[in-house]
């Protein structure tokens, strides 16, 4: 069935809310349910965490209450997205099968008492899971009230994804052996002829770590690789039997923001749609690694203006073109370091922002706040008494927005827009960053949102793809950090005919996590024929002034770049220099339609450079000025939408004489605005 086909794609906007039934007395259920339905909700996810309630002993499953429940929210018309409660494994499958449990690094085990609490690669809780996600698709996959199913919550939460049990070097070394064939294979491949540690027998590798010193890259590669599909096998699993017992039912995962532990993009390859889980709070407080202390206080009550769109579309490619939040922040977290309380208006920008990126469906978390437990300073859309809080007037007031907008416009003009711009993201290339930054702030996503933010703030509309997407839509590709490009992507690359953009370290190493040969950038050489001969990071406070040929300083490089020899083209095409830092080594330069950075640069001088790439491709810009800095821009089929992180008002573009749907031409923090673009016809995905 295709993902189109699926039941639930409309209308085209949605706002959900996660409930937990078994938290509170059965007496409350209804009058929830129906609180619920009056705030304009029309979904609720439950059960993603309550295995030792459907399941109290092994193979003896308990239905009645959540029978009961799922009847108490249809009745109310209400429609159920149903979780596998595998996150949470029951002390009795514990008790009796204990290699259910993750080692960590230091080969501790991680007990029961928390949640996801489980080795991916344990055979007894392969066997349990089938058991209990087959036991629910088989009384629920056909009941009308459930819509659809979740697989598990947030896999690999908690630093979950790599376990160091012995199932899991069991399992290892299976892989290893269907990789490479031969041992000796393996010590080509990793390298081994370095400091002589040649492996004698796959029975004899062990894990990357504990080592005097670190392990071998490519050990350390090939585990995260390993780990990846272990998480991704795990999954297809349960999705294949949830379509086998509630067919026509859209499988879905809620993924979770700045998180790169596995690959997300082969995941969403078995998924219907890719969900994901918004907390732009908590976001800004634990993105330490690339948003400076300044930056972190700047934005602390609204969220930064580009990672929460980032992730959505992100997960909106990983999906399909289908994208849900499943849990959607409505108040301060307990999960980070500090919890702000977000500035008034922000959960109903959040979500405006989440259906401007395309989003079907906004699921705030959660209903009421818990007041036990691990999580019982995390708010939800009603205070621990039941009566609303700040989120909930919030939420309540986006219901009937929705409406007024839905009311105002054909059933199509909704329809996601295809962006012409597309920036590619690939996890593998995020792990080698992890075990080789080089540079201690250059791994994770930190230089991939750096150079969405800049283009966002030109105005333009972006997809988030993997390495393996097709671009033939888009006028400009922009890879900010692909340190691994395959000879397949090249290929695609050279047969593009928009402007393409790499940045510092693309195309530096192999799939082998060792440098390129030829040198960097490696397999994109026959469209930018430079060597990079050396790197260079530079810790915080470093950096070199930019600028043109014999000019005065346009900006300034830090935190890392190659330097760059130029070679002559084959084809005839010289590389031009377009800037160089102080020492006189390239900064930027171009061999026809393609850019090289060969540095990372200030915001504004990244977003100049990014704004020409965008002009030789053909694309209009509208430049953002350092005085509204939280304001960005966002189309999604007949309706541009404007959004203001603040910190101050901001006059938004809408043209002359046309009238806007939600919001003023001036928005205050925390305002959104909406308009018709004049003329439009979607073109739909």
């Amino acid at each position: 069935m295709s993902s189109s086909s699926l039941p639930f794609a409309t209308p085209p906007m949605r706002l959900g809310v996660c409930y937990y039934p078994e938290q509170w007395p059965r007496e409350r259920w209804a009058d929830d349910a129906r609180a619920m339905r009056e705030m304009g909700l029309s979904t609720v996810r439950i059960a993603e965490f309550a295995w030792s309630r459907m399941e109290p002993s092994e193979g003896r499953f308990d239905w009645e209450w959540l029978d009961a429940a799922i009847e108490t929210l249809a009745a109310q018309g209400l429609q159920v997205i149903l979780g596998t409660p595998t996150a949470a494994p029951p002390q009795w499958l514990v008790q009796a099968h204990p290699d259910v449990l993750p080692v960590d690094a230091q080969g501790r085990v991680k007990p029961f008492g928390a949640r996801r609490h489980y080795c991916f690669s344990s055979p007894s809780m392969w066997t349990a899971s089938e058991r209990i996600v087959t036991a629910m698709a088989q009384r629920y996959g056909q009941h009308p009230a459930v819509v659809a199913w979740q697989t598990d919550n947030e896999y690999g939460c908690h630093d979950t994804t790599l376990s160091y049990s012995p199932a899991a070097l069991t399992a290892f070394r299976r892989w290893l052996a269907e990789r490479y064939g031969s041992i000796e294979a393996l010590n080509d491949a990793w390298g081994t002829a370095f400091w002589g540690v040649q492996f004698l027998g796959f029975e004899h590798v062990g894990f990357p770590v504990g080592q005097p010193t670190s392990a071998l890259p490519t050990h350390a590669m090939d585990f995260r690789r390993f780990s990846s599909d272990q998480v991704v096998r795990y999954n297809r699993m349960q999705v294949e039997l949830l379509r086998q017992h509630a067919p026509g039912r859209p499988v879905l995962h809620n993924f979770m923001g700045l998180f790169g532990e596995f690959d997300h993009h082969e995941m969403g390859q078995d998924l219907d749609i890719a969900a994901w889980d918004s907390y732009p709070l908590g976001h800004v407080d634990t993105a330490a690694t690339f948003l400076t202390e300044a930056e972190r206080q700047q934005w602390a009550r609204t969220g930064h203006p580009d990672i929460s769109a980032f992730h959505h579309d992100l997960y909106r490619g990983i999906g399909h073109g289908r994208l849900w939040v499943m849990e959607q922040q409505a108040g301060p977290v307990n999960w980070a370091d500090w919890n702000a309380l977000p500035l008034p208006g922000m959960v109903r920008a959040w979500s405006w922002e989440a259906f401007a990126h395309g989003a079907e469906l906004v699921s705030y978390f959660r209903w009421r706040q818990l007041p036990y437990g691990q999580e019982q300073m995390h708010s939800g859309l009603n205070r621990p008494d039941g009566q609303r809080d700040v989120g909930g007037e919030e939420a309540a007031r986006v219901a009937q927005e929705i409406a007024q907008v839905a009311a105002a416009l054909p059933a199509d003009a909704l329809a996601t827009v295809s962006a012409e711009v597309a920036l590619v993201v690939d996890y593998p290339s995020l792990w080698m960053t992890q075990i080789q930054p080089q540079g201690k702030d250059m791994a994770g996503f930190g230089v991939a949102i750096r150079y969405y933010s800049a283009l966002r703030q030109l105005g333009l509309n972006v997809d988030v793809i993997g390495p393996d997407a097709d671009l033939s839509a888009y006028r400009l590709v922009v890879l900010p950090q692909s340190l691994h490009v395959s000879d397949a992507l090249a290929q695609r690359l050279q047969q593009h005919s928009g402007v393409i953009v790499a940045g510092p370290r693309t195309g530096s190493k192999t799939a082998d996590l060792a440098i390129a040969t030829p040198l960097p950038p490696g397999p994109l050489r026959a469209l930018l024929p430079v060597r990079v001969r050396a790197v260079e990071s530079m810790r915080p406070g470093r950096h070199y002034a930019v600028q043109a040929e014999a000019g005065s300083p346009l900006g300034h490089a830090s935190q890392w770049r190659d330097l760059l020899d130029l070679d002559a083209s084959p084809e005839g095409q010289d590389v031009q220099v377009r800037e160089r830092c102080e020492d006189g080594w390239p900064a930027r330069v171009s061999a026809g339609r393609v850019d090289l950075h060969a540095a990372l640069v200030d915001p504004a001088l990244l977003q100049a450079w990014l704004d020409d790439a965008a002009r030789r491709a053909g694309l209009s810009t509208v430049a953002i000025s350092a005085q509204k800095p939280g304001l960005r821009l966002r189309r999604r089929g007949a309706l541009q939408f404007a959004i203001n992180h603040g910190p101050a008002d901001a006059q938004v573009p809408v043209p002359t004489g046309v009238p806007l749907l939600l919001g003023s031409a001036t928005l205050p923090p925390g305002g959104v605005a909406a308009w018709v673009v004049p003329g439009s016809a979607p073109r739909s995905r």
